[in-house]
C-alpha cells in the first residue's frame, strides 16, 4: 500500500513539473536572454549585461508606449470596477424584473474573443466618427473587464451585509452615504481583487489595442513592431518588464487577500 502511494505522489509529482516547465520554460528563456549581452539573443548565453533594457529605457517610443499601457490600465480598470460595482449592488439589492437577463448580458462579454470585440468596436466607432486613440482602446478595455469585475463583485454580495446597510439607513444615513461608507468597505477585498485582475489584463492586452490605436500606442502593440523586424534583444527586455509587472500585481494581490483572511 505505502509502495502503491509513493508510486502514485511521484508520478504527480513528475506531471506537475512536466507542466509547470512546459509554462514557464519560454519565459525563463525570455529573462535569461534579456540579460544577453551580444546583438543577437541565441545561444551561447553571453550575459549577464543590462545592455538592452539600457536601450529599453532609452528608447523614448517605447517608454511612451510603456507610460501609455500602465495610465491605460490603471483608468479603465478603475472605470470598470466602478461601474461593475454599481450593476453588482443594483442586481443583487433590488433584485429588478429581468435581473437573471441583466446578469447574462453583463457577463456575455467574457465568453467572446477579443478579436471580435475590437472588430465590434472598431466599426462602430468609425460609424459614431470616433477616431483611433488611446480613449478608444480604453473603452474596449472597460468593456472586456467590466464583466469580470461585476462577476467578482457580485459573488461576494451576501445577504448579512444587508442587514448592516439597512441598519445604516435606520441611523439615517443617505443612499450614497451607505454605498460609500458601508458597502464599499465591506466588499473591498473583491473590489481590489477586480481591479489588479483588470489591470493586469488591460496591462497586456494586444489584440483590441491593436485595432483601436494609431500613432499612441501601447505597450504590447510596439513590442509587436519590434518582432515584425525580425530578432531584436530589445523584445526580450520589454517581454520580461511586462511579465514582471503582471508578477509584481499578482503578488500584491495576493498580499492584499491573504491579510485580509489573516485579519
Amino acid at each position: 500500500m505505502m509502495t502503491r502511494q509513493r508510486t502514485l505522489n511521484l508520478l504527480c509529482g513528475s506531471y506537475a513539473f512536466l507542466a509547470y516547465g512546459f509554462i514557464f520554460l519560454p519565459v525563463a528563456v525570455l529573462i535569461l536572454f534579456s540579460f544577453q549581452a551580444t546583438l543577437f539573443p541565441v545561444p551561447p548565453f553571453t550575459g549577464p549585461s543590462l545592455r538592452w533594457y539600457e536601450a529599453v529605457l532609452g528608447d523614448r517610443r517605447l517608454t511612451a508606449a510603456l507610460t501609455n499601457s500602465l495610465v491605460l490600465a490603471a483608468i479603465s480598470s478603475a472605470i470598470a470596477t466602478f461601474l461593475g460595482f454599481l450593476a453588482a449592488y443594483g442586481l443583487a439589492r433590488f433584485k429588478p424584473r429581468g435581473g437573471d437577463l441583466m446578469r447574462g448580458l453583463l457577463t456575455a462579454p467574457l465568453s467572446v474573443s477579443y478579436l471580435i470585440i475590437g472588430t465590434g468596436l472598431l466599426i462602430s466607432f468609425n460609424s459614431w466618427g470616433i477616431p483611433k486613440s488611446l480613449l478608444a482602446a480604453g473603452i474596449g478595455h472597460v468593456v472586456i473587464n467590466l464583466p469580470l469585475c461585476f462577476a467578482i463583485i457580485y459573488s461576494q454580495m451576501s445577504d448579512h451585509q444587508v442587514n448592516v446597510e439597512r441598519a445604516a439607513r435606520d441611523l439615517g444615513a443617505a443612499e450614497w452615504q451607505v454605498l460609500l461608507l458601508v458597502t464599499a468597505p465591506m466588499l473591498w477585498p473583491a473590489l481590489f481583487a477586480a481591479f489588479f485582475l483588470s489591470v493586469t489584463f488591460s496591462w497586456d492586452e494586444f489584440v483590441i489595442a491593436f485595432l483601436l490605436t494609431r500613432f499612441d500606442t501601447t505597450l504590447p502593440v510596439e513590442i509587436w513592431n519590434l518582432l515584425r523586424s525580425g530578432l531584436n534583444p530589445r523584445t526580450n527586455a520589454v517581454g520580461s518588464l511586462v511579465f514582471g509587472v503582471s508578477v509584481i500585481l499578482v503578488l500584491l494581490l495576493e498580499l492584499l487577500v491573504l491579510g485580509r483572511r489573516r485579519s
